[in-house]
Protein backbone atom coordinates (compact mmCIF):
# COMPACT_ATOMS: atom_id res chain seq x y z
CA UNK A 1 0.00 0.00 0.00
CA UNK A 2 1.19 3.61 -1.44
CA UNK A 3 1.60 5.98 2.07
CA UNK A 4 1.87 9.78 1.64
CA UNK A 5 2.59 11.39 5.07
CA UNK A 6 2.04 15.44 5.50
CA UNK A 7 4.93 16.59 8.24
CA UNK A 8 7.92 15.65 9.04
CA UNK A 9 7.38 16.21 13.16
CA UNK A 10 7.46 13.92 15.84
CA UNK A 11 4.23 12.03 15.48
CA UNK A 12 4.68 12.29 11.51
CA UNK A 13 7.80 10.55 11.17
CA UNK A 14 6.82 7.92 13.95
CA UNK A 15 3.97 6.89 11.74
CA UNK A 16 5.81 6.68 8.61
CA UNK A 17 8.68 4.54 10.35
CA UNK A 18 6.16 1.94 11.71
CA UNK A 19 4.17 1.39 8.40
CA UNK A 20 7.61 1.42 6.68
CA UNK A 21 8.83 -1.51 8.39
CA UNK A 22 5.35 -2.94 8.20
CA UNK A 23 6.24 -3.63 4.27
CA UNK A 24 3.93 -0.10 3.38
CA UNK A 25 5.67 2.12 0.35
CA UNK A 26 5.69 5.46 2.44
CA UNK A 27 6.68 9.27 1.47
CA UNK A 28 7.09 11.94 3.20
CA UNK A 29 6.73 15.03 2.41
CA UNK A 30 7.41 18.37 4.68
CA UNK A 31 7.24 22.40 3.99
CA UNK A 32 10.58 23.44 6.34
CA UNK A 33 14.52 21.96 5.41
CA UNK A 34 14.29 20.91 9.10
CA UNK A 35 12.38 17.47 10.81
CA UNK A 36 11.40 17.08 13.87
CA UNK A 37 8.84 20.07 13.87
CA UNK A 38 8.75 21.47 17.41
CA UNK A 39 10.90 19.37 19.08
CA UNK A 40 14.45 20.84 18.33
CA UNK A 41 17.87 21.31 19.69
CA UNK A 42 19.11 24.60 18.07
CA UNK A 43 22.57 26.07 17.97
CA UNK A 44 23.51 29.41 18.57
CA UNK A 45 26.89 30.19 18.60
CA UNK A 46 28.58 28.03 20.92
CA UNK A 47 25.98 26.51 22.83
CA UNK A 48 22.82 24.25 22.13
CA UNK A 49 19.08 24.74 23.38
CA UNK A 50 15.88 22.61 23.68
CA UNK A 51 13.45 24.79 21.90
CA UNK A 52 10.40 22.43 22.04
CA UNK A 53 9.76 19.94 24.63
CA UNK A 54 12.34 19.89 27.65
CA UNK A 55 11.87 16.77 29.18
CA UNK A 56 10.91 13.19 27.90
CA UNK A 57 8.31 11.16 30.01
CA UNK A 58 6.98 8.17 29.68
CA UNK A 59 9.80 6.91 27.68
CA UNK A 60 8.29 3.43 27.14
CA UNK A 61 6.79 5.20 24.29
CA UNK A 62 9.57 5.66 22.00
CA UNK A 63 11.53 2.73 23.79
CA UNK A 64 8.69 0.59 22.22
CA UNK A 65 9.43 2.35 18.40
CA UNK A 66 12.60 1.93 18.33
CA UNK A 67 12.35 -1.74 19.67
CA UNK A 68 9.74 -2.42 17.11
CA UNK A 69 11.61 -0.69 13.90
CA UNK A 70 15.25 -2.00 14.95
CA UNK A 71 17.42 -1.36 17.54
CA UNK A 72 16.50 -0.43 20.97
CA UNK A 73 16.10 2.70 22.09
CA UNK A 74 18.91 3.25 24.38
CA UNK A 75 21.71 2.20 21.38
CA UNK A 76 20.77 5.13 19.65
CA UNK A 77 19.50 7.59 21.87
CA UNK A 78 20.66 7.89 25.30
CA UNK A 79 18.30 9.30 28.42
CA UNK A 80 19.62 9.91 31.68
CA UNK A 81 17.05 10.80 34.53
CA UNK A 82 16.76 14.57 35.44
CA UNK A 83 16.78 15.01 39.40
CA UNK A 84 15.59 16.51 41.02
CA UNK A 85 12.63 16.55 38.36
CA UNK A 86 11.62 20.13 39.48
CA UNK A 87 12.94 22.93 41.44
CA UNK A 88 9.58 24.95 42.34
CA UNK A 89 10.49 28.53 43.77
CA UNK A 90 7.37 30.80 45.00
CA UNK A 91 7.18 34.66 45.10
CA UNK A 92 6.87 34.07 49.00
CA UNK A 93 10.49 33.14 48.97
CA UNK A 94 9.84 29.66 49.67
CA UNK A 95 10.56 26.27 47.40
CA UNK A 96 10.54 22.95 47.10
CA UNK A 97 12.16 20.27 45.14
CA UNK A 98 9.91 17.56 43.66
CA UNK A 99 12.47 14.05 43.17
CA UNK A 100 12.60 11.99 40.02
CA UNK A 101 10.86 8.58 40.44
CA UNK A 102 10.24 9.07 44.12
CA UNK A 103 6.84 9.92 45.83
CA UNK A 104 8.58 9.28 49.29
CA UNK A 105 11.25 11.73 48.57
CA UNK A 106 9.07 13.96 47.08
CA UNK A 107 6.58 14.15 50.62
CA UNK A 108 9.90 14.48 52.85
CA UNK A 109 10.58 17.50 50.87
CA UNK A 110 7.21 19.07 50.88
CA UNK A 111 6.98 18.25 54.48
CA UNK A 112 10.24 19.95 55.17
CA UNK A 113 9.26 23.28 53.15
CA UNK A 114 5.17 23.45 53.95
CA UNK A 115 5.00 20.98 56.74
CA UNK A 116 2.90 17.42 56.97
CA UNK A 117 -0.68 18.41 56.73
CA UNK A 118 0.67 19.43 53.01
CA UNK A 119 2.81 16.17 52.36
CA UNK A 120 -0.45 13.95 53.29
CA UNK A 121 -2.33 16.22 51.17
CA UNK A 122 -0.01 15.84 48.21
CA UNK A 123 0.07 11.87 48.82
CA UNK A 124 -3.94 12.14 49.00
CA UNK A 125 -3.83 13.76 45.44
CA UNK A 126 -1.26 11.35 43.61
CA UNK A 127 -3.24 8.22 45.06
CA UNK A 128 -6.72 10.08 43.08
CA UNK A 129 -4.37 10.80 40.25
CA UNK A 130 -3.06 7.03 39.70
CA UNK A 131 -6.76 5.91 39.94
CA UNK A 132 -8.10 8.38 37.56
CA UNK A 133 -4.32 7.43 35.41
CA UNK A 134 -5.71 3.60 35.74
CA UNK A 135 -9.17 4.40 34.37
CA UNK A 136 -8.65 6.93 32.04
CA UNK A 137 -5.08 5.52 29.63
CA UNK A 138 -6.94 2.17 28.27
CA UNK A 139 -10.33 4.00 26.39
CA UNK A 140 -9.06 7.82 26.57
CA UNK A 141 -5.07 7.83 25.63
CA UNK A 142 -4.24 4.13 24.31
CA UNK A 143 -7.07 3.52 22.07
CA UNK A 144 -8.82 6.00 19.48
CA UNK A 145 -11.42 7.93 21.09
CA UNK A 146 -14.27 7.63 18.95
CA UNK A 147 -17.77 9.02 20.24
CA UNK A 148 -18.58 9.38 24.03
CA UNK A 149 -21.38 6.58 23.08
CA UNK A 150 -18.49 3.99 23.02
CA UNK A 151 -17.60 4.60 26.50
CA UNK A 152 -21.05 4.21 27.13
CA UNK A 153 -20.81 1.01 26.23
CA UNK A 154 -18.46 0.10 28.58
CA UNK A 155 -19.02 -2.33 31.19
CA UNK A 156 -17.04 -0.54 34.28
CA UNK A 157 -18.41 3.29 32.60
CA UNK A 158 -20.15 4.61 35.79
CA UNK A 159 -17.45 3.60 38.03
CA UNK A 160 -14.64 5.26 36.03
CA UNK A 161 -16.96 8.23 35.70
CA UNK A 162 -16.64 8.62 39.40
CA UNK A 163 -12.82 8.48 39.30
CA UNK A 164 -12.69 10.90 36.52
CA UNK A 165 -14.93 13.12 37.67
CA UNK A 166 -15.18 14.88 34.55
CA UNK A 167 -17.63 17.40 35.76
CA UNK A 168 -14.94 18.95 37.90
CA UNK A 169 -12.12 21.38 36.78
CA UNK A 170 -8.36 20.78 37.42
CA UNK A 171 -9.03 23.98 40.19
CA UNK A 172 -11.86 22.69 41.88
CA UNK A 173 -10.14 19.16 42.14
CA UNK A 174 -7.31 20.73 43.75
CA UNK A 175 -8.56 22.90 46.10
CA UNK A 176 -11.06 20.22 47.31
CA UNK A 177 -7.95 18.24 48.29
CA UNK A 178 -5.13 20.77 48.53
CA UNK A 179 -5.20 23.66 51.17
CA UNK A 180 -1.79 25.16 50.49
CA UNK A 181 -1.58 27.08 48.16
CA UNK A 182 1.96 26.45 46.74
CA UNK A 183 0.39 23.24 45.91
CA UNK A 184 -2.61 24.41 44.42
CA UNK A 185 0.17 26.29 41.80
CA UNK A 186 1.67 23.11 41.37
CA UNK A 187 -1.08 21.29 40.19
CA UNK A 188 -2.75 24.20 38.23
CA UNK A 189 0.59 24.00 36.41
CA UNK A 190 -0.23 20.75 34.79
CA UNK A 191 -3.28 22.39 32.54
CA UNK A 192 -0.25 24.18 31.31
CA UNK A 193 0.92 20.94 29.72
CA UNK A 194 -2.05 20.90 27.56
CA UNK A 195 -1.94 24.76 27.12
CA UNK A 196 -4.99 24.61 29.22
CA UNK A 197 -6.41 26.93 31.86
CA UNK A 198 -6.84 25.11 34.93
CA UNK A 199 -10.36 26.92 35.58
CA UNK A 200 -11.49 25.14 32.67
CA UNK A 201 -9.44 21.94 32.21
CA UNK A 202 -10.56 18.63 33.42
CA UNK A 203 -9.58 17.07 37.03
CA UNK A 204 -8.08 14.13 34.85
CA UNK A 205 -5.06 16.62 33.79
CA UNK A 206 -3.49 15.59 37.56
CA UNK A 207 -2.66 12.38 36.18
CA UNK A 208 0.26 13.89 34.65
CA UNK A 209 1.65 14.91 37.64
CA UNK A 210 1.04 10.95 38.65
CA UNK A 211 3.15 9.88 35.67
CA UNK A 212 5.63 12.57 35.87
CA UNK A 213 6.14 10.82 39.28
CA UNK A 214 5.88 7.10 38.28
CA UNK A 215 7.63 6.96 35.32
CA UNK A 216 9.87 9.92 35.37
CA UNK A 217 11.64 12.64 33.94
CA UNK A 218 14.00 12.37 31.19
CA UNK A 219 16.18 14.51 29.41
CA UNK A 220 18.01 12.97 25.87
CA UNK A 221 21.57 13.31 25.98
CA UNK A 222 22.62 16.10 24.03
CA UNK A 223 19.51 17.46 23.73
CA UNK A 224 15.34 16.48 22.93
CA UNK A 225 16.28 17.42 19.29
CA UNK A 226 18.20 14.32 19.18
CA UNK A 227 15.05 12.22 19.67
CA UNK A 228 13.97 13.65 16.72
CA UNK A 229 17.25 12.98 14.57
CA UNK A 230 17.15 9.70 15.58
CA UNK A 231 13.46 8.95 14.41
CA UNK A 232 14.69 10.38 11.48
CA UNK A 233 16.96 8.20 10.66
CA UNK A 234 15.56 5.38 11.53
CA UNK A 235 12.34 6.00 9.47
CA UNK A 236 15.37 6.02 6.69
CA UNK A 237 16.35 3.23 7.42
CA UNK A 238 13.47 1.05 6.95
CA UNK A 239 12.57 2.82 3.86
CA UNK A 240 10.45 6.25 4.17
CA UNK A 241 11.45 8.37 1.24
CA UNK A 242 11.77 12.12 2.76
CA UNK A 243 10.78 15.30 0.40
CA UNK A 244 11.85 18.35 2.73
CA UNK A 245 10.80 22.04 1.57
CA UNK A 246 7.89 20.44 -0.62
CA UNK A 247 5.05 22.17 1.24
CA UNK A 248 1.74 20.77 0.50
CA UNK A 249 -1.44 22.76 -0.98
CA UNK A 250 -4.23 20.08 -1.29
CA UNK A 251 -5.52 16.70 -0.18
CA UNK A 252 -7.03 15.08 -3.41
CA UNK A 253 -10.27 13.74 -2.67
CA UNK A 254 -12.59 11.20 -4.95
CA UNK A 255 -16.02 9.99 -3.81
CA UNK A 256 -15.14 10.98 -0.23
CA UNK A 257 -12.11 9.00 -0.30
CA UNK A 258 -8.20 10.68 0.34
CA UNK A 259 -6.24 9.46 -3.36
CA UNK A 260 -3.16 11.72 -2.68
CA UNK A 261 -2.04 15.17 -2.39
CA UNK A 262 -1.37 18.33 -4.62
CA UNK A 263 2.30 20.16 -3.62
CA UNK A 264 2.48 23.87 -3.95
CA UNK A 265 4.43 23.00 -7.35
CA UNK A 266 1.94 21.76 -8.99
CA UNK A 267 3.00 18.36 -8.35
CA UNK A 268 0.56 15.39 -8.12
CA UNK A 269 1.25 12.48 -5.83
CA UNK A 270 -1.24 9.45 -5.99
CA UNK A 271 -1.77 7.45 -2.60
CA UNK A 272 -3.81 5.02 -0.97
CA UNK A 273 -4.00 6.65 2.84
CA UNK A 274 -2.89 10.16 3.55
CA UNK A 275 -1.61 10.93 7.29
CA UNK A 276 -1.33 14.36 8.14
CA UNK A 277 1.36 15.66 11.16
CA UNK A 278 -0.38 19.15 10.19
CA UNK A 279 -2.44 20.91 12.63
CA UNK A 280 -5.81 19.88 12.43
CA UNK A 281 -7.25 23.22 11.50
CA UNK A 282 -4.95 23.82 8.48
CA UNK A 283 -6.09 20.12 7.17
CA UNK A 284 -9.53 20.75 7.21
CA UNK A 285 -10.02 24.50 6.95
CA UNK A 286 -7.30 25.39 3.68
CA UNK A 287 -5.89 21.09 2.57
CA UNK A 288 -9.46 19.45 2.33
CA UNK A 289 -12.28 20.82 0.43
CA UNK A 290 -15.78 19.55 0.37
CA UNK A 291 -18.53 20.41 2.65
CA UNK A 292 -20.62 17.19 3.69
CA UNK A 293 -22.14 17.02 7.40
CA UNK A 294 -19.39 15.02 8.27
CA UNK A 295 -16.47 17.68 8.01
CA UNK A 296 -18.73 20.45 8.70
CA UNK A 297 -18.93 18.88 12.39
CA UNK A 298 -15.55 18.32 11.98
CA UNK A 299 -14.85 22.00 11.18
CA UNK A 300 -17.91 23.13 13.90
CA UNK A 301 -15.64 21.40 16.81
CA UNK A 302 -12.68 22.86 15.68
CA UNK A 303 -13.93 26.37 15.82
CA UNK A 304 -15.37 25.45 19.20
CA UNK A 305 -12.37 24.41 20.61
CA UNK A 306 -10.14 27.28 22.84
CA UNK A 307 -6.70 27.67 20.98
CA UNK A 308 -4.06 26.39 23.30
CA UNK A 309 -1.45 29.07 25.03
CA UNK A 310 1.53 29.94 22.75
CA UNK A 311 5.24 30.76 24.48
CA UNK A 312 7.17 34.01 24.30
CA UNK A 313 11.28 32.39 24.83
CA UNK A 314 14.51 33.97 25.89
CA UNK A 315 17.86 31.69 24.26
CA UNK A 316 20.71 32.52 26.66
CA UNK A 317 23.71 32.01 26.06
CA UNK A 318 25.70 32.15 29.72
CA UNK A 319 28.83 32.34 31.36
CA UNK A 320 28.83 29.01 33.66
CA UNK A 321 28.80 29.37 37.61
CA UNK A 322 29.18 26.10 39.29
CA UNK A 323 27.65 27.71 42.61
CA UNK A 324 24.63 29.13 40.86
CA UNK A 325 22.62 26.12 42.46
CA UNK A 326 20.52 25.56 39.45
CA UNK A 327 18.71 22.49 38.38
CA UNK A 328 17.63 21.36 35.52
CA UNK A 329 14.23 22.57 35.36
CA UNK A 330 13.65 25.77 37.75
CA UNK A 331 9.69 27.20 38.11
CA UNK A 332 9.02 30.66 39.25
CA UNK A 333 5.60 30.95 40.44
CA UNK A 334 4.06 34.69 40.15
CA UNK A 335 2.28 36.37 43.35
CA UNK A 336 -1.24 35.96 41.75
CA UNK A 337 -1.33 32.98 38.86
CA UNK A 338 -4.74 33.55 38.02
CA UNK A 339 -3.77 36.79 36.61
CA UNK A 340 -1.47 34.84 33.97
CA UNK A 341 -4.80 32.81 32.76
CA UNK A 342 -7.02 35.93 32.88
CA UNK A 343 -4.41 37.80 30.44
CA UNK A 344 -3.60 34.68 27.97
CA UNK A 345 -7.27 33.56 27.60
CA UNK A 346 -9.34 36.74 28.50
CA UNK A 347 -8.05 39.68 27.62
CA UNK A 348 -5.36 38.36 25.16
CA UNK A 349 -2.40 40.00 25.77
CA UNK A 350 0.82 39.10 27.39
CA UNK A 351 1.20 38.36 31.08
CA UNK A 352 3.21 41.50 33.11
CA UNK A 353 4.11 38.81 35.94
CA UNK A 354 4.38 35.27 34.41
CA UNK A 355 5.25 31.70 35.39
CA UNK A 356 9.08 31.14 34.38
CA UNK A 357 10.30 28.49 33.54
CA UNK A 358 14.04 28.13 33.25
CA UNK A 359 15.74 25.09 31.34
CA UNK A 360 19.29 24.82 32.17
CA UNK A 361 20.69 21.38 31.24
CA UNK A 362 23.74 20.04 32.96
CA UNK A 363 24.77 18.20 29.36
CA UNK A 364 28.30 18.56 28.67
CA UNK A 365 27.23 17.89 24.90
CA UNK A 366 24.65 21.02 24.46
CA UNK A 367 28.08 23.64 24.66
CA UNK A 368 31.22 23.94 22.73
CA UNK A 369 32.85 26.04 25.29
CA UNK A 370 33.32 24.92 29.00
CA UNK A 371 33.06 28.31 30.25
CA UNK A 372 29.30 28.51 28.52
CA UNK A 373 25.90 27.55 29.34
CA UNK A 374 22.28 27.51 27.32
CA UNK A 375 19.82 28.87 29.40
CA UNK A 376 16.08 28.40 28.22
CA UNK A 377 13.84 30.38 29.73
CA UNK A 378 9.98 30.33 28.50
CA UNK A 379 6.81 32.43 29.47
CA UNK A 380 3.18 31.39 28.62
CA UNK A 381 1.34 33.69 26.12
CA UNK A 382 -1.60 34.74 24.06
CA UNK A 383 -0.93 33.56 19.99
CA UNK A 384 -0.05 35.71 17.80
CA UNK A 385 -3.19 36.92 15.47
CA UNK A 386 -4.86 37.95 19.09
CA UNK A 387 -1.91 39.66 19.76
CA UNK A 388 0.73 40.92 17.50
CA UNK A 389 4.08 39.83 18.50
CA UNK A 390 5.76 41.65 15.07
CA UNK A 391 6.79 44.86 17.14
CA UNK A 392 10.24 44.26 17.48
CA UNK A 393 10.46 46.97 20.45
CA UNK A 394 8.10 45.74 22.18
CA UNK A 395 9.35 42.04 22.26
CA UNK A 396 12.82 43.64 23.78
CA UNK A 397 11.42 45.56 26.26
CA UNK A 398 9.01 42.49 27.18
CA UNK A 399 12.00 40.76 27.30
CA UNK A 400 13.81 42.94 29.88
CA UNK A 401 11.14 42.53 32.12
CA UNK A 402 11.39 38.71 32.58
CA UNK A 403 15.20 39.00 32.71
CA UNK A 404 14.56 41.68 35.76
CA UNK A 405 11.62 39.54 37.19
CA UNK A 406 14.60 36.84 37.45
CA UNK A 407 16.83 38.42 39.16
CA UNK A 408 14.36 39.32 41.90
CA UNK A 409 14.45 35.67 42.35
CA UNK A 410 18.16 35.97 43.33
CA UNK A 411 19.09 34.54 40.42
CA UNK A 412 21.73 36.45 38.46
CA UNK A 413 21.52 36.97 34.22
CA UNK A 414 22.80 40.09 32.97
CA UNK A 415 26.11 39.59 35.11
CA UNK A 416 26.60 36.49 33.14
CA UNK A 417 25.13 37.06 29.89
CA UNK A 418 26.61 36.26 26.97
CA UNK A 419 23.96 35.86 23.95
CA UNK A 420 20.47 36.74 24.09
CA UNK A 421 18.10 35.40 21.10
CA UNK A 422 13.98 36.07 21.49
CA UNK A 423 11.54 33.68 20.06
CA UNK A 424 7.92 34.99 20.07
CA UNK A 425 4.88 32.84 18.88
CA UNK A 426 5.49 34.89 15.22
CA UNK A 427 8.10 33.13 15.08
CA UNK A 428 6.90 29.39 16.12
CA UNK A 429 3.72 30.36 13.45
CA UNK A 430 7.08 31.05 10.79
CA UNK A 431 8.76 27.93 11.69
CA UNK A 432 6.50 25.26 12.16
CA UNK A 433 2.72 26.42 10.48
CA UNK A 434 1.38 25.64 14.10
CA UNK A 435 -1.19 28.80 13.99
CA UNK A 436 -0.76 31.69 15.73
CA UNK A 437 2.37 29.33 17.35
CA UNK A 438 -0.37 27.72 19.52
CA UNK A 439 2.18 25.18 21.22
CA UNK A 440 -0.21 22.12 21.13
CA UNK A 441 -2.81 23.29 18.73
CA UNK A 442 -6.19 22.92 21.12
CA UNK A 443 -6.02 23.41 24.59
CA UNK A 444 -8.28 21.02 26.84
CA UNK A 445 -10.37 23.78 28.14
CA UNK A 446 -13.66 21.83 29.46
CA UNK A 447 -14.87 18.49 29.88
CA UNK A 448 -15.58 18.06 26.51
CA UNK A 449 -12.27 18.98 25.10
CA UNK A 450 -11.26 15.61 23.90
CA UNK A 451 -14.34 15.20 21.66
CA UNK A 452 -13.93 18.55 19.96
CA UNK A 453 -10.37 18.00 19.42
CA UNK A 454 -9.87 15.65 15.82
CA UNK A 455 -9.92 12.42 16.21
CA UNK A 456 -7.29 9.64 14.27
CA UNK A 457 -9.48 8.99 11.31
CA UNK A 458 -11.10 11.55 9.53
CA UNK A 459 -14.47 11.49 7.81
CA UNK A 460 -12.73 10.92 4.63
CA UNK A 461 -11.80 7.52 4.37
CA UNK A 462 -8.15 7.08 3.69
CA UNK A 463 -6.93 10.56 5.90
CA UNK A 464 -5.61 10.12 8.89
CA UNK A 465 -4.56 12.35 11.43
CA UNK A 466 -1.33 12.15 13.89
CA UNK A 467 0.29 14.84 16.21
CA UNK A 468 -0.28 17.19 18.54
CA UNK A 469 -3.43 18.74 17.35
CA UNK A 470 -5.85 15.24 16.65
CA UNK A 471 -6.13 12.59 19.55
CA UNK A 472 -5.04 11.82 21.94
CA UNK A 473 -3.66 15.34 22.53
CA UNK A 474 0.18 17.42 22.57
CA UNK A 475 3.44 16.72 24.51
CA UNK A 476 6.16 13.99 22.63
CA UNK A 477 3.95 10.54 24.49
CA UNK A 478 0.94 11.63 23.40
CA UNK A 479 2.12 12.20 19.84
CA UNK A 480 4.10 9.45 19.95
CA UNK A 481 0.85 7.00 21.01
CA UNK A 482 -1.10 8.89 18.46
CA UNK A 483 1.53 7.51 16.15
CA UNK A 484 0.54 3.93 17.34
CA UNK A 485 -2.91 4.52 17.16
CA UNK A 486 -2.45 5.83 12.95
CA UNK A 487 -0.55 2.65 12.23
CA UNK A 488 -2.30 0.20 13.85
CA UNK A 489 -5.43 1.84 12.44
CA UNK A 490 -4.07 1.22 9.01
CA UNK A 491 -2.77 -2.19 9.45
CA UNK A 492 -6.02 -3.21 10.78
CA UNK A 493 -7.82 -1.96 7.26
CA UNK A 494 -5.42 -3.44 5.48
CA UNK A 495 -6.30 -6.72 6.78
CA UNK A 496 -9.62 -6.50 6.53
CA UNK A 497 -9.53 -5.60 2.66
CA UNK A 498 -7.08 -8.91 2.47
Amino acid sequence: MKIVVIGAGMGGMSAAARLARGGHEVALFEASDQVGGKCRTEWIGRVAFDTGPSLLTLPAVYKDFFQKTGKPMGFVSPIDPVSPAFDYRFADGLGVQFANLSRKETLDAIATSFGEEASSEWDRIMRRAEAMWDVSRGPFIESELKSPLSLLKRITFFRDLLIIAPWKSLRKHGDEILKDQHLRFIMDRYATYSGSDPRKAPAVLSTIAFVEESFGAWHVKGGLGNLAVQIHQRAIDVGVSFHLNSPVAQIKTVKGKATGIVLSSGENVEADVVIANADASLVYNKLVSGNNRLLRTVRKNISKADVSVAGFSLLLGMRKDPNDGMKHHTVLFPKNYDAEFDSIFKEAKPVERPTIYICSPKDPLMSKDENLEGWFVLVNAPTHGVFDWSNDEFNQKYASTIIDQIEEQGIPIRSRLETMTIRTPADLESQTRAPGGAIYGTSSNGPRAAFLRAKNRSPIKGLYLVGGSAHPGGGLPLVGISADLVAEAIGFERKLRH
